[in-house]
């Protein structure tokens, strides 16, 4: 028993509502005037619905005809990402990418990857920036952006998340040897800490509570720096606590240049995602890049590896 095509008809009636006559729709479909009747009306009997009005002058959708135009133009448009999706993940990737990247995680961990997929792909070029300005997409004309810490709504952008950033306090073990450990975040206060700031003005450190709130606690430095990586240097000489990003610390965690202070107290965590906009042209390819980056972020990070792999 032959079973009916569901989706027989169907493009002979989108070529119609795009042509908006019979006789344009069949020179297009090279059909008959008759052959594109039949099909329409074949198609009317087993939806049990009439999809057009038909008058000798003009030719217009019935309300049925529109919702259904409308679900026809939602579906195909799925089946045509789903294709783009599908080829690109057959074809080399090429033409060229822009791409924008924070600047130290960027070139720690983002980069290599970026790097790996563009030896496996000779044809694409890749234009990669490093900067912590928060770009405009459009304005710059951005590709692709990786972005740490909340996102802002907006419904031409698309993003996919690559894992979540975590504070770590940190100090040298021979610091807290000289000065002893602590019992609980107040005890900052006799402590030399290194924190993020100039001028005076320095970024709170945020700790969770009981109920996983943000709670900010304004910590005063003996160092003042404005760069997390000379942060880093100044804990691992010895100079005093710092609240640092995981993937800044982790092998000098396991290497034990440095420890782990107050573990027990939750930190405040931002999500990483790469972000681009909603481009017809561009997305196939965007996404299979994310995809590719996401091999490697998604679901352990790669500092979360073992050491001789970092």
């Amino acid at each position: 028993m032959n079973t009916p095509d569901p989706f027989q008809g169907i493009a002979v009636f989108m070529q119609v509502v795009q042509a908006g006559s019979f006789t344009l729709a069949a020179e297009r479909l090279d059909m008959s005037k008759s052959g594109v009747a039949k099909s329409i009306a074949r198609l009317e009997t087993t939806l049990g619905a009439r999809l057009f009005q038909r008058t000798t002058r003009r030719l217009s959708l019935t309300e049925e005809g529109r919702r259904f135009s409308d679900g026809c133009h939602r579906a195909l448009a799925e089946l045509e990402n789903a294709r783009a999706q599908a080829t690109t993940q057959r074809q080399e990737l090429a033409g060229r990418l822009r791409i924008d990247l924070p600047v130290v995680f960027g070139r720690r961990w983002v980069l290599p990857a970026l790097l790996e997929i563009a030896t496996q792909h000779p044809a694409l070029e890749l234009d990669v920036s490093l900067t912590d300005r928060r770009v405009d997409l459009v304005e710059d004309g951005i590709d692709l952006v990786i972005r740490i810490g909340p996102l802002q709504d907006s419904a031409t952008l698309v993003a996919k998340p690559l894992g979540v950033q975590q504070a770590v306090m940190v100090a040298h073990p021979d610091y807290l040897t000289r000065h002893g450990e602590l019992q609980t975040p107040d005890d900052l206060h006799r402590h030399a800490c290194i924190t993020f700031g100039s001028g005076g003005q320095a970024r709170p450190w945020h700790f969770l509570d009981r109920h996983g709130r943000s709670q900010a606690l304004a910590v005063r430095g003996r160092l003042g720096l404005n760069h997390s990586e000379a942060i880093l240097d100044a804990a691992l000489a010895g100079h005093g606590i710092a609240l640092l990003s995981d993937w800044l610390v982790a092998k000098h965690l396991r290497a034990g240049r440095l420890r782990r202070v107050l573990p027990e107290v939750g930190t405040q965590g931002f999500p990483i995602h790469a972000v681009w906009q909603k481009n017809r042209h561009l997305s196939a390819k965007v996404r299979r890049v994310v995809d590719l980056l996401a091999e490697r972020f998604v679901p352990k990070a790669p500092w979360a590896a073992k050491p001789d792999a970092l």
